[in-house]
């Protein structure tokens, strides 16, 4: 091509680069999308385009370059290397977009990436040769395998051979499961091939290879109308900037541009918005287990049960793993432990009580798993906790229908953007990026919210002002209180100031008493009741004779007055609906009255709490009580001692970086289930699992029955998370990774389900569109008709059943390891009652087949339109 067409190469080669990408080489879903969108833009986006162009500007070829020109100037704005869609190039001498405010507020937060979703931030290797300290290296990079998700992963090299040119050549890739760069490894391979070479010039080839180029991954969310809106603005500029007197034949031109731009625009969205059906499709659940303390089994007296499972072939390598946890000696043979954990006394009390706490893990015993999930009447409603490994905002999109408006308080830690733990951004939109990644996943997490939720993010300096406005714009009809935590009274020294503090949001409804109370040190709690015998029915006090009803182990409502009349002979009395009326009558069933007459007591609703002595609820009160203050200085919000230390005590070594004070946690999750210790608390931040380990301390303290979910994409979610919880179900104390057993204290009763979830980046791989033709249906504008329709995505996992006339779905061949009760679950919005062999029923008493699933309730999961 000459040079008078240089705009329209410019053109298609930016054009190109949205759909095809740089090259990248090794495995990955992104590879195998840059492979569907090169393919798309070959034989479907490029000759249609061209052809439409060449007919549109016919009748004036001399405007042709001029419009190629226009296209590149307007549309080379908003294309990355990774082929999204956003504000990439925006000078302010080219100012083409506005933000008009609304007219309900006066302030309105805008930053460059608010359309967008934000996937990760990864790099593309390619294999490369290099020369360091003349050494010549080698790097293939044709296998690696890129992040599924932002995780954090380090690259990995191994030594494979020398070339006989005398090149080294090494393999490279993602760090799994903790696995390192082992150099005096590789340095001994090297010698032993006769090439001695110093572990300063390994690393600073390592070093070299580790530089090559990072990209953004994002998902427009809407990138038709997001380019047509600017397109619309730009045309505007261009039309009105200046005062010119434009011909009919301009115009026409000009509307040929934009009709141009709007097919251009249009084969972009159509690929973009199948990109959000995927990153918004819910996701199969995969490799679920299930850790139960053997109490369970014990209180239950599965005694069959118990024994089939220590002659069980995976009991050996579940008692290793106890031993691996310092649960237990080394040695204990199956049938010895078993008598030890059933050995009773004369008295029928368990002789080693401690043994009970055991945690059982059934991917030991896969087999079995069935018939222990058989020994639980309401198996969800047991569950103490669920542990989630998965990209945080794929789990969100996946569980929302089965706990939507379910959630009393979600607590998260997220990035906090600091120079020691910020996420690599590499469009330098650093805090933008952060702003869609946390609006991407608070927008989703708040359909788990319901009136009385409590929404807590910890954050730092660094993006503190930002996540407020962000807050403020996300939950309007909410208070946002910020409190100060000091967590470093010694400071982190900077260049000016020590920081000592970092920051704590609480979210709830306005007008709601969500946070509970603590008590003055010198305070307790007293009855609510007064005095009783005669005096308890004197015209003063009439109005403190009255029912409270509680239902659920909570305060529902307060009865009338009752007559004079009325004696009721017991303190509760319940109900046929099942709630129950408490009286003010102590244990010698002398009637008494409230302290509060009936129509006070309502005031102080949030100042009582229940509590059962001899069988029987008891309303108490809080004596002498203070709100919560906006700063927080107790030593044990010190992360360090309490977060990293108490960490390394448990596991038994440094195994993550900046864990929380698992006191700060517990005293914010304290202040928002105070008077609901039976909630759910999500955390979508785990880290190293703070928060359950936060939930489980504050169920020992107040007998409460709080269950977590959990979710975390690390790999440390099973070197970290499992372990932890594990270890604090067995014993609260741990020092050195061994637990300390203290009079008093001892295991809890404790059962979670984890598992994983089917990532974007793994549908991305098996997703296919090679085989339907693109553009050829004459009846249909290919600009805007769904071109997809045809393609077959997931549907090699199904098959059609003429005889019967049916889909049928066939889990194995997505994914060995598919749950489907779970998948279902999450699918149906319920909870599971039972899961068998056959079926999976819910609370509701719906049953499900798990070995002929229903096609209708899978198909989004496989085949989305």
């Amino acid at each position: 091509m000459t040079n008078n067409h240089f705009h329209e190469q410019q053109f298609f080669d930016a054009l190109r680069d949205i759909f095809i990408g740089v090259d990248i080489e090794g495995e990955s879903g992104f590879i195998n999308l840059m492979k569907i969108k090169s393919r798309y833009y070959r034989e479907g986006v490029f000759p249609k385009l061209k052809q439409d162009i060449d007919a549109a500007v016919e009748d004036f070829p001399g405007f042709r370059e001029e419009l190629f020109d226009k296209l590149y100037s307007f549309f080379e704005r908003y294309f990355s290397e990774s082929g999204s869609i956003y504000f990439r190039y925006t000078p302010l001498h080219q100012n083409i977009y506005e933000k008009v405010y609304t007219d309900d507020r006066d302030v309105v937060l805008f930053w460059k990436t608010h359309m967008l979703y934000y996937v990760k931030t990864d790099r593309i290797f390619n294999s490369m040769k290099v020369e360091v300290d003349e050494v010549d290296f080698f790097f293939d990079a044709s296998k690696i395998e890129h992040k599924r998700a932002n995780e954090k992963r380090e690259v990995v090299f191994s030594f494979r051979e020398v070339a006989p040119d005398g090149t080294l050549i090494f393999d490279t890739a993602y760090s799994v499961r903790g696995r390192i760069t082992k150099i005096e490894e590789i340095l001994r391979a090297l010698n032993k091939e006769g090439e001695s070479i110093s572990d300063e010039t390994l690393e600073k080839a390592f070093r070299v290879f580790e530089k090559q180029s990072e990209v953004d991954y994002f998902i427009n969310k809407n990138a038709r109308a997001f380019l047509e809106e600017q397109f619309d603005l730009w045309m505007y500029q261009y039309l009105f900037a200046e005062k010119n007197i434009w011909s009919a034949e301009r115009l026409t031109q000009l509307q040929v541009l934009k009709e141009i731009a709007y097919k251009v625009i249009g084969f972009i969205g159509q690929f973009e918005d199948e990109l959000v059906k995927i990153w918004n499709k819910p996701k199969f659940v995969r490799n679920s287990h299930y850790v139960l303390t053997l109490d369970h089994l014990i209180r239950r007296e599965k005694t069959d049960l118990l024994e089939d499972l220590f002659a069980h072939a995976g009991m050996q390598e579940q008692i290793n793993e106890w031993v691996a946890l310092s649960m237990l000696e080394k040695g204990v043979q199956p049938k010895e432990l078993l008598r030890q954990i059933t050995e009773t006394d004369l008295l029928k009390e368990s002789t080693h009580l401690i043994l009970h706490h055991l945690p059982l893990d059934t991917k030991h015993f896969p087999d079995m798993e069935i018939q222990i999930l058989a020994c639980f009447e309401d198996l969800d409603d047991e569950l103490d906790g669920w542990l989630v490994h998965s990209e945080n905002y794929q789990a969100l999109i996946t569980l929302v229908s089965k706990y939507r408006e379910s959630i009393k308080t979600i607590y998260i830690d997220p990035p906090y953007n600091a120079t020691y733990s910020e996420i690599d951004y590499v469009n330098n939109y650093v805090h933008s990026t952060w702003l869609s990644m946390m609006e991407n996943r608070i927008r989703i997490s708040s359909e788990y919210l319901y009136d009385d939720s409590v929404n807590i993010i910890a954050i730092d300096e660094n993006e503190q002002e930002r996540l407020g406005l962000l807050l403020g714009e996300l939950f309007p009809h909410y208070e946002h209180n910020c409190i100060v935590i000091i967590h470093n009274h010694g400071g982190i020294q900077g260049d000016n100031f020590s920081n000592t503090h970092e920051y704590a949001y609480f979210s709830f409804l306005k007008g709601k008493k969500l946070i509970g109370r603590v008590e003055r040190e010198e305070g307790n709690v007293v009855p609510l009741r007064d005095w009783g015998g005669d005096e308890s029915r004197r015209e003063n006090a009439k109005n403190c004779f009255y029912p409270i009803i509680i239902k659920n182990g909570k305060i529902i409502s307060y009865g009338d007055v009752c007559d004079d009349k009325y004696h009721p002979d017991h303190a509760n009395i319940e109900l046929e609906d099942g709630s129950i009326e408490v009286y003010p009558i102590d244990s010698n069933n002398t009637e008494r009255k409230w302290r509060n007459s009936r129509d006070t007591v309502e005031d102080i609703s949030d100042e009582l709490f229940l509590q059962k002595i001899n069988n029987e609820w008891v309303i108490k009160r809080y004596k002498s009580i203070y709100r919560y203050k906006t700063v927080w200085t107790d030593n044990k919000f010190n992360s360090n001692v309490h977060g990293s230390k108490l960490l390394g005590d448990i596991i038994g070594y440094k195994s993550f970086q900046f864990p929380k004070s698992l006191y700060n946690v517990k005293a914010c999750l304290n202040a928002s289930t105070q008077k609901d210790p039976d909630a759910i608390v999500l955390d979508y931040f785990a880290g190293s699992g703070t928060t359950a380990h936060a939930v489980m301390n504050l169920n020992r303290e107040d007998g409460g029955s709080r269950k977590y979910i959990l979710v975390e994409m690390g790999d440390h979610f099973y070197d970290v998370i499992i372990p932890r919880i594990k270890k604090v179900a067995f014993n609260p104390k741990w020092k050195d990774g061994k637990p300390v057993f203290e009079e008093g204290e001892s295991g809890i009763s404790h059962l979670v389900k984890y598992y994983d979830l089917e990532q974007y980046e793994d549908v991305l791989q098996k997703v296919h569109y090679e085989d339907a033709d693109l553009f050829d249906d004459p009846n249909q504008d290919p600009y805007h008709a769904y071109v997809f329709l045809r393609d077959l995505k997931l549907l090699d996992s199904v098959e059609l059943d003429r005889d019967a006339d049916k889909v049928r779905f066939h889990p194995e061949r997505l994914y060995p390891d598919i749950d489907l009760a779970e998948t279902l679950s999450h699918l149906r919005g319920k909870w599971i009652k039972h899961i068998t062999a056959e079926f999976v029923e819910f609370q509701d008493g719906e049953r499900m087949s798990l070995t002929d699933p229903d096609w209708e309730t899978l198909k989004p999961m496989v085949w989305w339109g």
